[in-house]
């Protein structure tokens, strides 16, 4: 049972991802379509249009498997004797940082989220 509903929110979230993709056709913005998507299914939760319990499963599932997306980019980029280099020294820097930027403004939202939840609850 748990499966079917992981499988059916999964299912859910790929709707916004091709919403996301017709929005791209529509404004042809150098934005990926799954970015359009993203947006519109903050859009929808922010304003209530779907509830989180919609999709909140599917989503920690889809974390949970995040890596197994990384692997065949971190395998094909072995092929690649430049990053060994000095411009391939460059980009692990670069990567590193945006990496640390990322995790760290994704901690503040979601610190700003969870103290806003508390303040609701009480």
């Amino acid at each position: 049972m748990k499966l079917g509903v992981i499988i059916i929110q999964v299912l859910f979230l790929h709707v916004f991802l091709f919403l996301g993709a017709a929005l791209k056709e529509v404004f042809p913005l150098p934005i990926p379509a799954s970015m359009f998507g993203l947006f519109l299914l903050f859009l929808a939760l922010c304003f209530k249009i779907i509830k989180l319990e919609w999709v909140e499963k599917g989503a920690n599932w889809l974390m949970a498997e995040l890596l197994l997306f990384f692997i065949p980019s971190a395998v094909g980029i072995v092929n690649y004797d430049e990053i060994l280099s000095i411009q391939g020294a460059e980009i692990v820097v670069l990567i590193g940082i945006s990496t640390v930027i990322v995790m760290g403004m994704t901690a503040l939202i979601a610190e700003k989220i969870t103290g806003k939840e508390r303040s609701e609850q009480h």
